[in-house]
């Protein structure tokens, strides 16, 4: 796979099984060592990508800024220190522009992919669905149509293996365990809310009560605003593996990149440090829980 954008540098990660683990691989899986605590979490940052495989032949005038901009730039970096606390973190490298991995399968924006066999749900509505047809900032990420195909190409090479390898790790995760806690973090842009942080639990349904309580209450320690399910309710992960009743729990967290980043330059902004820090006494708190009880 050729990649339009160079990749961000490699910091201690592993690949997942076989052909995913050279180079072109769509994600990347950092486990914890041996002698790490034990935890039932699970992290992901499915929007930390910034590689656009060539094939993607986006409009020619389309601004590198603009390709960029729904990218959750330096997530994954800010929850790195998961593994270190127990907790395995799969990340994806692959841009949102490309392909949403937090986006349904199924849910293709018939404006765009010529061919698609229903219409997409809202999100596809508003240029949104697994293959977007807007960048973050509006902007038409093509100056064509796609086809079916190649849209099915890049579920079946990306979004497939990203979601397999979750459900793997989601499982094997319960198995040892007894139940298994996804958290899903992404970031916001600073417009879309005047908090620090979002809490998407789809409304009680995707997690245990406590799970939500407790993170609101370690992010309001460090003196930021949180607000809960408003304008993120959690995505199509959390939708799918927020099945309590089968011990699997999800919950979405949505940071400010107010805090940390330079938007223009999707480089780490004058509060990175600082926001590094704080991320990081919240993933060591939330994995020093006793979950198991």
């Amino acid at each position: 796979m050729k990649f339009m954008v160079p990749p961000a540098s490699v910091h201690s990660e592993t690949g997942y099984g076989g052909d995913m683990t050279g180079g072109d691989a769509p994600f990347l899986i950092t486990r914890p060592p041996a002698s790490a605590p034990r935890t039932p979490l699970v992290f992901a940052s499915p929007h930390s990508g910034d590689r656009y495989p060539t094939d993607m032949a986006a409009a020619p005038a389309l601004s590198p800024q603009s390709l960029r901009s729904a990218e959750d730039a330096l997530v994954a970096r800010l929850v790195q220190d998961g593994p270190k606390q127990g907790a395995p973190l799969i990340e994806g490298r692959i841009g949102r522009a490309y392909l949403d991995l937090n986006r349904d399968p199924d849910d293709l924006d018939p404006a765009l992919v010529d061919g698609a066999p229903t219409p997409g749900g809202p999100k596809a509505a508003a240029g949104y669905g697994v293959a977007p047809r807007l960048a973050g900032d509006g902007t038409p990420l093509y100056d064509r149509r796609l086809t079916l195909a190649e849209v099915q190409a890049r579920i079946a090479g990306v979004h497939a293996p990203y979601h397999r390898a979750l459900g793997e790790l989601m499982h094997e995760t319960r198995a040892k365990h007894g139940r298994a806690v996804l958290i899903d973090w992404h970031s916001m842009p600073a417009r879309a809310a005047d908090v620090e942080i979002v809490l998407g639990d789809r409304h009680g349904s995707a997690c245990a009560t406590r799970l939500t309580r407790r993170l609101r209450a370690l992010f309001e320690g460090l003196g930021w605003r949180v607000a809960l399910n408003h304008p993120y309710a959690g995505g199509w992960s959390t939708q799918l593996w927020g099945r309590p009743e089968e011990g699997l729990e999800a919950i979405q967290v949505e940071i400010n990149r107010r805090l940390y980043l330079d938007e223009a330059t999707l480089t780490p902004g004058a509060g990175w440090d600082r926001t590094r820090r704080a991320v990081g006494r919240v993933v060591a708190a939330l994995c020093a829980e006793t979950w198991a009880e």
